[in-house]
């Protein structure tokens, strides 16, 4: 498939499964249709058994999951399974936390190198959900070296950081690497030396999907503050001015409904109560925001946004020098860094590789989003455009870097929401979850990542019908022309 933008111009029609970009280790899937997006979620076979990749943490690569059948084959037994992961580290952390969610006995053992949880087949859903909660997972690289015979040694993290503080404005020595997003803020939650005194964290705004999941399934509670306005707000202020939660957690912005707290306001609070406050800003990246001047720790995915291609997967965290908590912080996710989640060392190439085109691709990325953004408000079929041009901008700029923009990121729902099934088909672009990716991606966000609980989503402001934007490096014209054609024909 061409990727060539100009010579043919967005209007592409993808199978099932089909990986953006060419690569054998691509992040991406298409979901063409609403019936795909539904049959997915349903585990329906004729969906599933056309795809041939997914999102990793997700849906297995093929070559990550011929690993885990090999492993299984060779060390467990009959009715067992096996998850297989990177270090001694978060094989011992897997055992300890499945054993008690579980309520069974699981064992551990090495596999020529690689660590292999095995567990009876009715602890299998609670083995998986380490896999794809913790973020501590072999990637698809790392696993066809192994199966090929020739695993590789060492590391090229510390090359990452270095071209990443150029945009963080953090210090190599607060600069940590992981294998992936979740794993960098699960090795956060952990560092927080509230967790030692068993406190809850606090959530504000609406977050992406498993950063809440992480803080319910790996830490002591959590209190959601879905919208951070009014009242609410400030009675979660006082509550952590008085030292109640073991750190803060919130997004810049928001994913998918952009929203950016006050961020001045919490940091305040934050720093009077003695609480971490952990911004993760993936949505937009750190081209755009400048997260580190309020947050204690700077979470994101380097698989979105900076990486730009679909092609790898891998996490930071960035602790603020002059945080009263940097030494604490630092010190544990230097560890979990080295012994929990490192990035793989062929997969830190490709992510080098990547990172040279990063402040390109976003300054085209911010056009774009902007542009459409503003295009889509003012289109007679849609009724509201979530973008942080348009969505708390004053909360958003005050954090925006002087040179930033808005991001590619945006989400949008329909005056007629029965009707966006239709609009969603008839759109000739990719379509399926992540973002960051060069080309443009579309995906029905609530229904992907919250189809058990659409009502409760309802409940905090997402629409079930929200469509979510992820602009890529296609001319505006292109973008725009796409959207009509869908959107007349809805």
């Amino acid at each position: 498939m061409t990727r060539d933008f100009a010579a043919n111009p967005a209007w592409q029609e993808q199978d099932l499964g089909l990986p953006l970009p060419d690569s054998p280790h691509a992040c991406s899937v298409c979901l063409p249709t609403w019936d795909s997006i539904i049959g997915y979620e349903e585990g329906r076979d004729k969906i599933l058994k056309r795809m041939r990749v997914g999102y990793p943490r997700f849906f297995k690569h093929p070559t990550v999951e011929r690993l885990f059948d090999n492993a299984k084959a060779e060390v467990a037994g009959e009715n067992e399974e096996v998850i297989v992961l990177p270090t001694r580290a978060s094989v011992q952390r897997a055992h300890r936390w499945v054993e008690r969610r579980a309520e069974t006995a699981v064992r551990i053992t090495s596999y020529h190198g690689l660590q292999v949880l095995i567990v009876p087949a009715k602890a299998k859903d609670d083995a998986t959900a380490y896999w794809r909660f913790s973020g501590e997972v072999v990637s698809s690289r790392q696993a066809q070296d192994f199966l090929d015979g020739v695993p590789r040694e060492g590391s090229k993290s510390h090359l990452i950081v270095r071209a990443l503080t150029k945009f963080t404005g953090s210090t190599p020595e607060n600069t940590l690497i992981f294998s992936s997003g979740m794993a960098a803020v699960t090795a956060v939650l952990r560092a927080l030396p509230g967790m030692q005194k068993g406190k809850k964290t606090l959530q504000l705004e609406f977050p992406y999907v498993d950063c809440l999941k992480v803080q319910e399934l790996f830490g002591h509670g959590v209190v959601y503050l879905n919208e951070a306005t009014g009242e609410s707000f400030d009675e979660a202020l006082k509550r952590i001015r008085q030292g109640e939660f073991a750190g803060v957690f919130t997004e810049l912005p928001g994913n998918p409904l952009l929203r950016t707290v006050d961020l001045a306001r919490v940091a305040k609070a934050c720093a009077e109560g003695g609480t971490p406050l952990i911004v993760d800003d993936s949505a937009t990246g750190p081209f755009n925001v400048d997260a580190l001047r309020f947050a204690d720790v700077v979470t994101g995915s380097l698989t979105k946004w900076i990486s730009g291609e679909g092609d790898v997967m891998a996490g930071m965290a960035a602790v603020r020098e002059d945080s009263p908590m940097a030494a604490t912080l630092r010190e544990s996710l230097t560890t979990d860094a080295a012994e929990s989640a490192p990035l793989y060392i062929g997969d830190a190439e490709v992510l080098l590789s990547n990172l040279k085109g990063y402040a390109k691709r976003m300054k085209t990325v911010n056009t774009n989003g902007l542009e459409l953004a503003l295009w889509l408000a003012n289109h007679p079929a849609v009724a509201q455009v979530w973008h942080p041009s348009l969505t708390q901008k004053e909360n958003y700029d005050a954090v925006r870097r002087t040179n930033g923009g808005y991001g590619g990121l945006l989400s949008f729902v329909l005056k007629t929401p029965k009707k966006t099934p239709k609009v969603y088909d008839a759109l000739r672009l990719s379509k399926g979850p992540s973002f960051g990716t060069p080309f443009t991606l579309v995906c029905p966000y609530t229904i992907l990542a919250h189809y058990r609980e659409l009502e409760w989503a309802e409940g905090c402001g997402v629409p079930a019908a929200l469509l979510r934007v992820s602009c890529g490096m296609e001319p505006i014209e292109i973008l725009t022309a796409v959207f009509e054609e869908a959107l007349t024909q809805g």
